[in-house]
């Protein structure tokens, strides 16, 4: 019996006297990898996904809220292209980390806590064990503090390994202290030394761009632009509407980052939540899951407007469309599909979400605080179109807010 069917065996045999089967919680759309229920207050984040050599897929995720520990990340493998899934290690000291492949090894690249040091460690055996970053010789990168992050993009470009950063310096808190920035390393160097890694210059937000309603920057993705030099895609904090996201120009080097106000800023479905872009390695183009807003949903917040994972695509990463709904459900209250990680394997996308379902201890408090990781499989992902989107999704379409 699986870790998924004993979870879900167990919780019915808790039910209440009396509850049918009409009663009883669907369970989340694809596979449930772990789960913390709502009474844990320990919320599932940060979700990441990388192949190990052997085609097993790793998976990792946090866990947030006032029930945790605020510097604990879980691991955990598939050696069945996602069916089934067991615990390999549970790290702390670690949180916010992206999961990447390179060079023979597995790494798990974030922060040690909530705002705390920039680290990285390193996995020879496929996730069962960690080195430690104890030091700057060791995987201590950045070890004064006050460093965020998200999930990102690891990404290979003029010889060098490129990941996104924000530390949280500027003023007024949340949103507004976030400063952006690049670090890179040669892409043959020790990746667990300090002494490897390039940072770039902050660059801070400022209050009067987008009208006076820019609240920040965050969780930016290094991505290769169409004319061959990097750049930084970031979420930005801009809630009137059309959601955007913020285009930063970044030297050869990975010395200099520099934003131009008039054109950095882009139309992007979702662009106020943390979303992934990954260049196509088939051809020209871009794709991209983020949490769009469709119209019949646009009545409130969105960047609490979780509940509709999209497919994106672009060709020069600054125009997009939504090619796709790949999840959804129609309350935007205590349901999300949030924080996509994902990956191409030929013509599908493997992904892990950030879920907030019903389950039978109750669901989630709300769309932010989830209580699942789920893995999914988008197939012929190039080919899906709207007609593709969900049922719940589709009968909805042409309703008002």
């Amino acid at each position: 019996m699986t870790k998924q069917y004993v979870f879900w065996f167990f919780l019915f045999l808790a039910l209440p006297e009396g509850i049918t089967g009409a009663e009883k919680p669907a369970a989340p759309p694809g596979v449930v990898i772990d789960h913390s229920p709502a009474s844990s207050r320990q919320y599932i984040g940060s979700p990441s996904l990388a192949v190990w050599t052997d085609g097993r897929y790793i998976a990792s995720h946090d866990l947030f809220g006032p029930g945790s520990t605020g510097d604990r990340t879980i691991v955990l493998s598939s050696g069945d292209q996602g069916k089934h899934w067991e615990r390999l290690a549970e790290i702390r000291g670690q949180w916010w980390s992206t999961l990447f492949f390179h060079r023979g090894s597995l790494y798990l690249m974030g922060t040690s806590k909530e705002n705390g040091c920039a680290s990285i460690r390193r996995s020879t055996d496929g996730g069962r064990s960690w080195t430690t970053p104890a030091d700057s010789r060791t995987g201590l990168l950045l070890g004064d503090g006050g460093y965020h992050c998200a999930p990102v993009p690891v990404v290979l470009h003029g010889e060098r390994i490129w990941r996104a950063m924000e530390d949280t310096r500027g003023p007024d808190g949340w949103g507004s202290h976030f400063r952006s920035f690049l670090m890179s390393a040669p892409e043959d160097s020790d990746l667990l030394q300090a002494a490897s890694w390039t940072f770039s210059n902050r660059l801070d937000r400022n209050p009067e761009w987008l009208g006076g309603k820019f609240g920040g920057w965050l969780e930016g993705n290094a991505v290769v632009a169409p004319e061959g030099n990097l750049v930084n895609l970031l979420r930005v904090d801009y809630r009137p509407g059309p959601e955007k996201a913020a285009r930063v120009e970044v030297s050869a080097d990975g010395r200099q980052v520099s934003f131009d106000p008039q054109s950095g800023f882009i139309d992007f479905p979702g662009g106020c939540k943390k979303f992934t872009v990954r260049r196509d390695p088939a051809g020209p183009g871009y794709w991209a899951l983020a949490n769009y807003v469709p119209e019949f949903h646009r009545s409130g917040n969105p960047e609490r407007v979780r509940n509709t994972l999209a497919l994106l695509h672009s060709a020069d990463l600054r125009t997009w469309e939504v090619r796709s709904v790949l999840l959804h459900h129609p309350d935007t209250a205590t349901h999300g599909f949030q924080y996509p990680d994902w990956l191409f394997e030929g013509s599908d996308i493997i992904a892990v979400v950030r879920t907030a379902f019903d389950d039978p201890a109750g669901g989630a408090p709300n769309q932010h605080d989830a209580n699942y990781l789920t893995f999914h499989r988008f197939r012929n992902f190039r080919q899906r179109t709207m007609k593709d989107s969900p049922a719940s999704f589709r009968r909805m379409e042409g309703k008002k807010p």
